[in-house]
């Protein structure tokens, strides 16, 4: 072929493949462009707060008048309750991309991922495949936090009666640390909860323990890739969470909340109950908190989650 014929060819060549484009483009209704606009979008987080505000999932009512909501409704409920984001406590039962997918669909952000399948699937177990389950549950919140854009993944590590204390322990250390590397890959830190598991304080014992053993645990890794998920209310009838918090420091990533009553020995909705909140401000304040809190008490549909925004807002002086 001459140069001419090269050039023609080239021209024809690319002025077909421009249309083959455009055509499709130019039948998309506004309904799928605006698809394609909610899809290639990036959700974020209000910017300017101190201190965020989130629910779990499964607090978020699964219908309202009899319709079975969607991923991305129920997100969506959170948001018009007026708060911030998502722990998708509910992780197991999604892909990554469908978690994606609903981030973007509703516009939620979601900052966390859990797997309950931890109670029954322990990293401390004597049972290599239960661990071995365990660890690949928490391999998939890693990733479906990931998608979904959030910033760690809450874990319980365990229960007491597995073994003796050092023997559990040292499994759970063992597994974990098998863990950070793919934590540290996809940006997803490993945070442990304080459970009523029997594990690093003494559930027969009376109040004011200190969180020494948590603390030990965690520094333990000698990673930023493993802190803490601090439940405030759950060893509120062990100790004192201002102290607690401030031996935490820069371990504390994120705040479960929920109230407790020392006199009656029960949990209670936040605000109620006699959790000092004021002793809980003072001490996040200390150690310079900034970042997710999350409610984990009794959910609902919309006026149900207004409340418990309001009772963490009172909580924490917002």
């Amino acid at each position: 072929m001459n140069d001419r014929h090269n050039t023609v060819t080239r021209r024809s060549f690319l002025a077909a493949g421009a249309a083959s484009v455009a055509a499709p483009a130019a039948l998309r209704t506004g309904t799928l462009a605006a698809a394609d606009a909610a899809a290639a979008a990036v959700v974020t987080p209000p910017t300017g707060k101190r201190i965020l505000l989130s629910c779990k999932l499964g607090m978020i009512a699964k219908e309202v008048d009899g319709k079975k909501l969607s991923l991305a409704e129920r997100l969506r409920l959170a948001a018009q309750a007026g708060f911030d984001g998502v722990d998708l406590d509910q992780a197991g039962e999604c892909t990554p991309e469908q978690a994606r997918d609903a981030v973007r669909e509703a516009g939620v952000f979601v900052h966390n991922a859990i797997n309950h399948a931890h109670w029954a699937q322990r990293l401390t177990s004597a049972k290599d495949e239960e661990r071995a389950r365990g660890r690949a549950n928490i391999e998939h919140c890693l990733r479906v936090s990931h998608a979904a854009g959030g910033s760690g993944v809450l874990i319980v590590v365990g229960r007491g009666d597995d073994g003796p204390a050092d023997v559990i322990e040292e499994r759970c250390r063992q597994e974990i640390k098998q863990l950070i590397p793919l934590a540290a890959a996809l940006g997803q830190p490993i945070l442990v909860e304080n459970v009523w598991n029997q594990m690093f304080y003494d559930h027969n014992s009376p109040p004011e323990q200190t969180a020494e053993k948590f603390v030990q645990f965690i520094d333990s890794f000698n990673s930023p890739w493993v802190g803490m998920y601090y439940d405030i209310g759950n060893h509120w009838k062990y100790g004192q969470p201002g102290d607690w918090i401030r031996a935490f420091g820069y371990r504390c990533v994120k705040l479960d909340v929920k109230g407790f009553s020392r006199a009656e020995n029960k949990f209670t909705d936040i605000t109620e109950g006699d959790l000092p909140w004021d002793q809980v401000r003072k001490a996040l304040d200390d150690i310079g908190f900034a970042g997710w809190t999350t409610a984990e008490v009794g959910g609902g549909g919309l006026e149900r989650l207004t409340v418990v925004r309001q009772q963490m807002q009172k909580a924490f002086g917002l």
